[in-house]
């Protein structure tokens, strides 16, 4: 026995050996190189290092090291979003009622648009110094990054199959104890999947999270977005593909070391009784599993996390009996409740009214509606092409693990790629060869968002249960009975949640899609996109807040006319139980 009454097994185990000295040495470097990334964050705001932007390619590691940063503080902040507002909308009644609309107004509204007072908010909180504008370039990223990782986890919790949420209650778990050990899991696959599509896309606001305008003043800060958007102000090619060539290593890098062992250890959440096909164990986690200190130490956590877990947290689920008695006074407690929310709803629509009174005509309003139904034929065609290209290919890729491993870097960095670095092209190749702008303006709306589709249907089809496809070849279940009875269902529900996410994108990039420039030629398409970025040139604050009601109207209606009640049938119909 070795010291403590620790097993000698166990102390052995516990001495590092070679593969520990290397793993301790990459956590030490990528440490330092933290923290020196970061220590300027509490240095004064008008010291020439914070908007000095050199185009100098041998400045882009440290650029992107700060970037990095900001998109994982994001990220951080998306999944505490995500765990809160999305469980609490999930496992509400109630709550659903207001947060899922407002989680619907949130995605609608241009995220651009939240710059305005979020600015102003964290320099408050921090004057003169330069955190108080990181923070108010994380929140930008994070606007960009939380609403698809909330709605999958709301769509996750809303499909648990009965027959697992049958089993909770028989053992008695507790509602902490069901969250971590059901529900938490059943969310991971498709949550993950989604966290990849966020840092993609918090790839294309990094450009305005990271060039910051306070009244006439325009603060700068290191890193790859401002290194673009300086590149672009000097027309320099070569520095474009400079940071083009340091964002394909980071997603690279972030991929290795992190989701791609994420996506394995998602893998044993899936629902299923017989064995499947799955990916290979990725190189880091086979090296941690060739460690010994530093696998003693995360299971140790991994032990404290389980004890966590499995505290007797919360009630455990009530009878049937205790239930049908308060059946009368819970219908009375949501009449008043909707009534409360009815009240509120007319006094919110009386002060816009008067704010907006004798600075907004009826027929302008009526206009911008019309735009908005324009702009509305113009998301819809786009969610439907992209379904009918990313639906299989996302199956495909979902179903073949190796596949899906090969291609997963290549979907990151399509979703990252900044759309606004196509528009130049659409813009002179309209121009040559006199297109029409109504048409050929419109595929720019879903460049950076059909990726949602794709992650979400590969989220999906991954945790296909095996033994669901060893039957449909034991019945011998092919061509479109396969597609209709049996594919299209298990991924119907995670469809959903990249379509609502990238409707409400395809929404918000109208505003840029509607109207692309390149040099002195500028196009400009007929709809609510182009209304709010003409209203927004000309400082016409009345207009450009009745752009951002009337489409977050729109998103609103649309998603409870038809994504929400599609989430119902999902839940009701196609869960697996």
């Amino acid at each position: 026995m070795a010291k403590d009454n620790i097993p000698a097994s166990v102390a052995a185990r516990a001495k590092p050996n070679f593969f520990d000295v290397i793993t301790i040495l990459c956590v030490i470097a990528l440490g330092v190189a933290i923290a020196s990334a970061t220590r300027h964050v509490l240095q004064p705001l008008n010291i020439p290092s914070a908007q000095a932007i050199n185009l100098d390619p041998s400045y882009l590691p440290g650029y992107a090291i700060r970037t990095t940063l900001r998109m994982f503080a994001a990220l951080f902040a998306s999944l505490v979003f995500t765990f809160t507002y999305a469980v609490v909308a999930a496992k509400s009644r109630r709550a659903e009622m207001i947060l899922v609309p407002i989680l619907d107004i949130l995605q609608s509204v241009p995220i651009l648009g939240f710059l305005t007072f979020t600015v102003v908010f964290f320099m408050g909180l921090f004057p003169g110094q330069i955190i108080g504008v990181e923070l108010a370039a994380i929140f930008t990223i994070f606007t960009s990054q939380a609403w698809n990782m909330a709605f999958s986890m709301y769509q996750s919790l809303k499909t648990i199959p009965e027959d697992m949420s049958e089993a909770a209650k028989c053992f008695g778990l507790t509602s902490w104890q069901r969250f971590w050990k059901l529900e938490v899991p059943a969310a991971m696959p498709g949550l993950i999947w989604n966290m990849m599509m966020s840092m993609s896309g918090g790839w294309f606001m990094i450009v305005y999270s990271e060039t910051i305008s306070v009244g006439n003043t325009e603060i700068t800060l290191p890193g790859i977005g401002s290194y673009v958007g300086t590149a672009i102000v000097h027309k320099d090619l070569a520095a474009i593909f400079y940071a083009i060539g340091a964002m394909l290593f980071v997603i690279l890098a972030y991929d290795q070391l992190l989701f791609r062992p994420l996506v394995a250890w998602s893998a044993k959440f899936r629902f299923e009784t017989t064995n499947s096909d799955t990916d290979t164990t990725p190189w880091l986690l086979r090296l941690m599993h060739r460690t010994s200190f530093i696998r003693w130490i995360s299971d140790y956590i991994e032990g404290f996390a389980h004890r966590i877990a499995i505290l007797p947290i919360g009630k455990r689920p009530f009878r049937q009996s205790y239930l049908s008695k308060n059946i009368i006074s819970s219908k009375t407690i949501d009449i008043i409740y909707v009534t409360i929310l009815c009240l509120l709803g007319i006094a919110a629509a009386y002060f816009i009214y008067q704010s907006v009174y004798g600075h907004i005509s009826f027929e302008e309003v009526l206009h911008v509606i019309g735009l908005g139904f324009i702009t509305l034929i113009r998301v819809v065609v786009m969610i439907i092409i992209a379904t009918i290209i990313w639906v299989p290919a996302g199956i495909w890729l979902g179903l073949r693990p190796q596949w899906a491993k090969r291609t997963q870097v290549a979907a990151q960095f399509m979703a990252a790629f900044p759309a606004n670095l196509f528009f130049p092209f659409f813009v002179v190749g309209i121009v040559h060869f006199g297109l029409n702008k109504e048409i050929w303006l419109t595929p720019l709306m879903i460049l950076g968002t059909q990726w949602y589709i794709l992650f979400n249907v590969v989220g999906g089809a991954s945790t296909f249960p095996g033994d669901l496809r060893e039957a449909s070849k034991s019945f011998h279940i092919k061509g479109w009975l396969w597609w209709s009875k049996v594919m299209l269902p298990a991924i119907f529900p995670y469809y959903i949640t990249g379509a609502l996410t990238a409707c409400g994108g395809a929404w918000n990039a109208s505003i840029a899609a509607e109207v692309a420039s390149w040099g002195n030629d500028t196009l400009k398409a007929t709809g609510l996109g182009a209304y709010i970025a003409e209203a927004t040139d000309a400082g016409d604050v009345f207009q450009v807040g009745l752009g951002m009601v009337v489409m977050s109207t729109f998103v609103i209606l649309f998603n409870r006319l038809v994504w929400h009640p599609l989430y119902d049938y999902a839940r009701r119909r196609l869960s697996f139980s």
